[in-house]
């Protein structure tokens, strides 16, 4: 029996205000028979992170009915919001599932790059582990300076000229697209409007700062408080409570706490448990006592038992 290949993408999209036009993207989205699992919209980032599975033809459809929606949709001259951006379509990474290789991710995140390309004409970058020099492996540095500095130099500087794509940003901008292991999008609301102790925070924590492996981390200020927005890069290296530990510890240098965290898009069921098992100090062969686990091994139903 062959296994049909899954694969995962979730586009990051510069429009988190504009209910109209976050849903005519996401139905350009679904049009192309792929499954969209869920919607984050946050009117202060201005941006919104969709998440959709399907076979590897159908989410590259659906990548480039996403890209080509928006970019006809979103005017980067006139969007303002505190996350980092370059284009309309900002980012569309792929993610292997099942039965498909990240070898294959990469080739899918390079065909649909080309396509982008030469079909909605968009400068395109490829990053993670679809980057085609080990300096654009890190997307901080492809969206260093953001669409306003990327605008006046991608034709002049070399290192900033797109893989693919027109040497000129219009209003659309340009896509970063690339291949890349689960990520979690994990935030802590500090209960501060002091901004700059999150940006304290996150430069303490982040991985590029000497802080924790695999974490980026920023400060921003989110519907008048102060957050620690974080990108986990792989939670089976640094898990989440640690992670949060870490945040709470040096929130206490400020004499600020914690009060609420949140994620953005959707998260691996193993991340959640390994962060329980650590706060509970119960070893990790504990995955082995889950009810649920045992029933579906035995009925091949994995739902959680409900209990009245």
């Amino acid at each position: 029996m062959v296994e049909t290949p899954l694969v995962e993408c979730v586009p990051n999209f510069s429009e988190g205000r504009r209910r109209d036009v976050i849903e005519t993207i996401v139905s350009a989205i679904s049009s192309a028979g792929v499954n969209v699992l869920d919607v984050h919209s946050d009117v202060d980032h201005n941006r919104s992170v969709v998440t959709f599975i399907g076979t590897p033809d159908a989410a590259a459809e659906a990548a480039i009915h996403g890209v080509k929606t928006a970019s006809g949709l979103i005017d980067l001259h006139h969007h303002q919001g505190v996350h980092p951006r370059i284009g309309a379509a900002d980012v569309v990474p792929f993610v292997p599932l099942r039965h498909i290789s990240m070898a294959d991710c990469v080739a899918l995140a390079h065909a649909v790059g080309r396509r982008v390309a030469d079909e909605i004409d968009l400068p395109v970058y490829f990053y993670g582990l679809a980057a085609l020099t080990p300096e654009r492996h890190n997307l901080a540095a492809i969206r260093r300076g953001g669409f306003e500095t990327l605008k006046q130099v991608i034709a002049s500087d070399p290192y900033r000229a797109p893989d693919f794509g027109p040497k000129q940003l219009g209003s659309a901008g340009a896509v970063a697209i690339g291949a890349r292991a689960p990520l979690i999008a994990f935030n802590a609301y500090l209960n501060t409007d002091e901004v700059q102790i999150a940006r304290n925070i996150a430069r303490v924590i982040r991985t590029s700062n000497g802080g924790l492996p695999y974490l980026k981390a920023m400060g921003v200020l989110v519907g008048g408080r102060a957050q620690v927005s974080m990108n986990v890069i792989d939670f089976r290296q640094t898990s989440l409570f640690t992670i949060l530990e870490a945040v709470r510890v040096e929130a206490r240098r400020y004499d600020v706490d914690v009060v609420e965290t949140e994620l953005v898009g959707l998260i691996p069921q193993r991340a959640l448990l390994d962060a329980a098992l650590q706060y509970l100090q119960l070893p990790l062969n504990v995955h082995e006592k889950i009810l649920e686990q045992h029933i579906g091994d035995v009925t091949g139903n994995y739902q959680e038992v409900v209990f009245e």
